[in-house]
């Protein structure tokens, strides 16, 4: 049998992703402000894009009462039928809202209803809500705030003038956000060309500017300038900020003997330099507050818990139809009436885009709220162990869409302002083979017992394991003591000196 060349029709199915379905994707890791943006940007290049209220479109013959169907996946349905390819696959991603039916414009003129109530889960019901225009006028109080910079030059200008205001202007430019000194006198006397004792008598004088300490090299030079400002400089303070490695190690009684102090004594300098700002310049840090405004609101009803959106981050994005009946009645041209078309279809896409990004968001928010329930009733120390699949099983649709909707959201709820990433902690099996623990929960056992341990009664890793299988967690020493240092709480040997330190 001989070999040669031949040809074979072959047929087989593949995922095509098409440049609506990758923006689609890129979108559904985006928050609501970058969405904002995001939106803006379509604005400039798709004029049959418009904001405004919904009523200002609306045409009769359209029936805005029609309901939906709910889609199966994430962003489902968002392309027409010969562009149907699911989003809820693993790709890469992030999505986009609107306000109201009308919003919905179709090429046919049929609209789609909006999100009020929808998604009712087990007295989890979703929504949308308008948050107010607050946020804006906070930002504008945080952007007004004064910069430590313009607050020192404000007193060096009604003390210094001349070459020595000039040199305090470098002074402070060289300072860190902190208030420190980043630059030796030496260079900055050679960059100016002035006598380093010149340098000097001004740097003296910008340390005794408010905040107290601000100036200082380093920080025993920043709680001298504090102690001398409350007149607590004597001899024996200047040797124990002389020494704070020895204060950092607890060996308080070698800084008895060099001080030349008692107990009583020593207590009381300790308990003074702990009242001191170790960083002064923190008060007027550089550049602007940036506050995290919630993708999601909580809120709980007489029928469950309540899951909105927030709105009042995004525009109000219309379709503007009667500006493209003008456009297609004045094109005479093939390229013009294609132009047309591709933004007639373009803007239509967006705002199915918006709606399945807003389903989407809401559906997964809700079983996340319905998973925590615990949570948001008693404390974190109901936190349920919960991961992506869970959640994605739950609600039909593929882990990676969960973990791209619940990147960058947060969510705000009676019990504060949370990433939705946050709900999601791995579990620790109980003691008594009972439901698993989060191991957030178990962190705030810790953290509850460290805080009510008394001075004299430290508890050791060991006896943390102990307690903590007296209410029914099994876990490791090594497990604890992982978890004690990712709080931030040092071992009984430091948090026994710090006690002591701190009588």
């Amino acid at each position: 049998m001989g070999l040669g060349p031949r040809l074979d029709l072959r047929q087989s199915q593949s995922l095509v992703m098409t440049p609506q379905l990758q923006q689609a994707i890129k979108l559904l890791a985006l928050s609501n402000l970058e969405i904002e943006a995001f939106i803006a940007e379509e604005l400039e290049k798709n004029p049959l894009l418009d904001t405004g209220t919904p009523e200002e479109v609306r045409e009769p013959e359209a029936d805005f009462d029609a309901e939906p169907a709910e889609p199966t996946d994430a962003l489902a349905g968002l392309h027409g039928a010969g562009d149907d390819a699911p989003l809820d696959v693993d790709y890469a991603a992030e999505t986009f809202h609107h306000d109201s039916p009308s919003d919905m414009i179709g090429a046919d003129g049929a609209g789609a209803q909006g999100m009020d109530g929808a998604l009712g889960i087990d007295g989890v019901t979703g929504g949308n809500r308008d948050g107010g225009g607050e946020g804006g006028d906070i930002q504008d109080r945080l952007a007004s705030a004064i910069g430590l910079a313009d607050h020192l030059m404000a007193q060096a200008g009604q003390i210094l003038s001349g070459t020595d205001l000039a040199i305090a202007g470098h002074i402070v430019d060289a300072l860190d956000e902190a208030g420190y000194l980043t630059v030796p006198l030496v260079d900055l006397a050679e960059r100016l060309g002035v006598p380093l004792y010149q340098v000097d008598h001004v740097l003296a004088v910008v340390q005794t500017f408010d905040p107290t300490g601000v100036g200082a090299r380093d920080l025993a030079e920043c709680l001298a300038l504090q102690a001398k400002e409350a007149d607590r400089y004597d001899p024996c303070m200047a040797k124990l900020i002389a020494h704070l490695d020895l204060l950092a190690r607890g060996d308080l009684p070698r800084l008895r003997r060099i001080c030349g102090v008692d107990d009583e004594d020593m207590q009381d300098m300790i308990r003074e330099l702990r009242a001191y700002d170790p960083k002064p310049g923190l008060k007027f840090a550089g550049g602007e507050a940036q506050a995290v405004t919630p993708d999601v609101f909580v809120a709980r009803t007489a029928k469950g818990w309540a899951v909105e959106l927030n709105n009042a981050t995004l525009p109000r994005l219309i379709v503007n139809r009667s500006y493209y009946a003008e456009l297609s009645g004045a094109a005479q041209d093939r390229s013009s009436k294609a132009w047309l078309n591709d933004s007639l279809q373009s803007a239509n896409w967006l705002m199915k885009a918006l709606d399945q990004r807003a389903r989407t968001i809401i559906k997964v928010a809700s079983e996340i709220v319905k998973q925590q329930d615990g949570f948001f009733r008693h404390g974190v120390e109901h936190l349920r162990p919960l991961t992506l699949r869970t959640v994605a099983e739950a609600i039909g649709m593929h882990e990676s869409t969960v973990s791209r909707v619940t990147s960058n959201k947060y969510l705000a709820s009676p019990r504060g302002l949370f990433e939705l990433k946050y709900f999601f902690t791995s579990a620790i099996q109980s003691a008594d083979g009972g439901e698993a623990a989060s191991a957030q929960a178990v962190k705030s056992h810790i953290a509850k017992l460290i805080a009510e341990e008394a001075p004299d009664a430290i508890l050791s890793d060991d006896s943390l394991v102990d307690l903590l299988k007296a209410r029914g967690f099994d876990i490791a020493r090594r497990t604890v003591a992982k978890y004690r240092e990712a709080l931030g709480f040092g071992s009984s040997v430091q948090r026994r000196r710090q006690k002591l330190l701190s009588r």
